[in-house]
């Protein structure tokens, strides 16, 4: 349930970004896209990832169902927060959209967390998260690393760990079948 109460727990000007790193499996820094990053016709994200190297993210159907409503909030960034008061000292006004930056997305994070009372979830979990979904929904190894895009499949294996269960069962399944084909054979002897 805590993805439940992460949810219930954000505020409505946060949701697109949290909802975009589940989405996504971009890291912290790289969610913070800009509209020159993002291809409607091509229908990818492209921008400058950890090392220096290009990310591409498909724009999904979920994935443009997060972004498209948010166009036109601001001329650069994506995604954007709605000023809860005025800060004259930081040029806020209460009630305006300013883009959510690194700094603002951690400190996010950590009252989100607080709120919704979950400890042991990091931002780079959504990443994760994905990551093992995509395994687990294709059992190929190489599309999670494609769409985690890291250089080393050894690095996506760390990912596999959540699927102890299922290769033990398959291990199980096949040994269940060899002794069934030797039952037969030698019944048929």
């Amino acid at each position: 349930d805590e993805a439940d109460r992460l949810d219930d727990a954000t505020r409505d000007d946060y949701k697109p970004i949290m909802e975009f790193a589940a989405a996504s499996g971009l890291r912290l820094k790289e969610c913070l896209l800009k509209w020159s990053e993002v291809y409607w016709d091509t229908e990818q994200i492209v921008k400058p990832g950890k090392g220096g190297r290009i990310e591409t993210v498909a724009i999904t159907a979920t994935v443009r169902e997060i972004l498209w409503p948010l166009r036109g909030h601001h001329d650069t960034m994506v995604f954007t927060y709605v000023a809860a008061r005025t800060r004259k000292t930081e040029g806020q006004v209460k009630g305006q959209r300013y883009p959510i930056t690194y700094s603002g997305l951690k400190s996010a994070w950590k009252r989100l967390r607080a709120k919704a009372k979950v400890n042991g979830f990091r931002f780079h979990d959504f990443r994760h998260d994905l990551g093992t979904k995509v395994l687990r929904e294709t059992g190929n190894m190489k599309i999670a690393q494609k769409v985690l895009n890291h250089r080393n499949i050894k690095t996506t294996v760390k990912y596999a760990h959540v699927l102890d269960k299922e290769v033990a069962a398959a291990v199980d399944a096949v040994q269940k079948s060899r002794r069934k084909s030797r039952n037969s054979i030698s019944k048929a002897s």
